[in-house]
């Protein structure tokens, strides 16, 4: 129900819906004059009970959700002309404004990835002597690392969405016959397919980088000017490996990550045990991680948690949650299987091993 009028209308509508909205926010201020004079009010504040003889033990919750793909923002929509007609129809302007809205988030994105730079792990901190936005391209900028004359080009996922394999593979090709030495995919997320399209490529010609947007840039103005301000942060690739079938069932297992030290234009492997935790699912869908075994290797954690319950802490069961060996597992229905790695810094980067013909390696 819409709440004003159009001057193009009937005029026997609009005195219709002028009169219903009066009389709509009569009865309102009626039903709230009879709460205020029937209900009893209650104060509602956070008073937990105290139980002094209890110890309480708690960890960061967090809420996982699949963001939907998005077209590329180089890409048409994929709504038809009719459906387009339609919707455009509600303004003159809306035909450029999803354009507008692109290209001022790129200015954005550049404008802060020159001015912060990358931070890769370890510490290690690349900032660029150039970075230009490149026009009518899938690969969104270009330039080279400062002290350095290898050449570096920059793509950037979607505002409200992961990076794909699409453009994964589309931006690989173009920076490889462009003759770039290094690509960086910029992104809010990752999607499984993405991860795997750049793990497939075992030899690549171009040295990439998957770096994490912090979300607080899309706070614009709000957002704090520090010298450190750790926008775009580099994550290396888990390295699995996955065994079986031993009677019919597989394990996997996390043997740390490899991680890119720009400094030295080499990989080297971070060790298990500084992996913050790690995650399997035994039946991936390619769309939807559903975690089935969850372990965390930090051990140090544990023996916090140990001390703070005071000796009832099951050993056994606590050398199990920080293990690098999955339990065994039987093939799913896709015939794929998916493992999240959690480093330090929260960020999460995924593998994925397909247990049939074809598809992941």
């Amino acid at each position: 129900m819409p709440f004003d009028t159009d001057a193009d209308w009937p005029e026997a509508l609009r005195v219709a819906l002028t009169e219903y909205r009066e009389a709509f926010q009569a009865k309102m201020k009626a039903v709230n004059a009879c709460i205020e004079s029937s209900a009893e009010g209650e104060e509602l504040v956070d008073q937990p009970k105290i139980e002094r003889g209890k110890l309480r033990v708690s960890g960061p919750f967090t809420v996982e959700a699949v963001q939907p793909a998005e077209a590329s923002l180089d890409r048409e929509s994929s709504v038809g002309d009719e459906q387009a007609e339609t919707l455009n129809s509600f303004s003159k302007d809306n035909a450029s404004a999803d354009t507008t809205n692109a290209d001022a988030y790129l200015d954005q994105m550049i404008r802060l990835l020159r001015q912060d730079s990358v931070r890769f792990p370890n510490n290690q901190t690349m900032q660029f002597a150039a970075l230009d936005a490149l026009e009518g391209s899938l690969l969104h900028a270009e330039g080279r690392w400062e002290g350095t004359e290898r050449t570096v080009a920059v793509t950037f996922g979607p505002q409200h969405g992961p990076v794909t394999a699409l453009q994964v593979s589309r931006c690989l090709r173009i920076a490889s016959q462009r003759g770039y030495d290094e690509l960086v995919f910029a992104g809010f997320s990752f999607d499984g397919a993405a991860q795997a399209a750049i793990q497939a490529d075992a030899d690549p010609v171009v040295r990439t980088h998957l770096a994490h947007i912090n979300p607080d840039v899309m706070m614009g103005d709000l957002l704090k000017d520090t010298p450190s301000a750790q926008l775009f942060t580099v994550f290396g690739l888990p390295r699995t490996t996955l065994e079986g079938p031993t009677d019919g069932k597989y394990t996997v297992t996390m043997e740390g990550v490899d991680i890119y030290d720009p400094g030295k234009d080499a990989v080297f492997s971070a060790s298990a045990d500084k992996v913050a935790a790690w995650f399997v699912d035994t039946d991936y869908d390619e769309s939807t991680f559903c975690i089935s075994q969850a372990f965390f290797p930090d051990k140090k954690a544990w023996e916090r948690i140990a001390r703070a319950l005071k000796g009832v802490v099951d050993a056994e069961r606590f050398e199990q949650f920080s293990g690098t060996v999955s339990l065994p597992f039987e093939a799913g229905a896709h015939q794929r299987v998916a493992v999240k790695v959690i480093d330090a810094r929260g960020n999460e980067v995924m593998r994925v091993h397909d247990l049939g013909e074809g598809g992941y390696a």
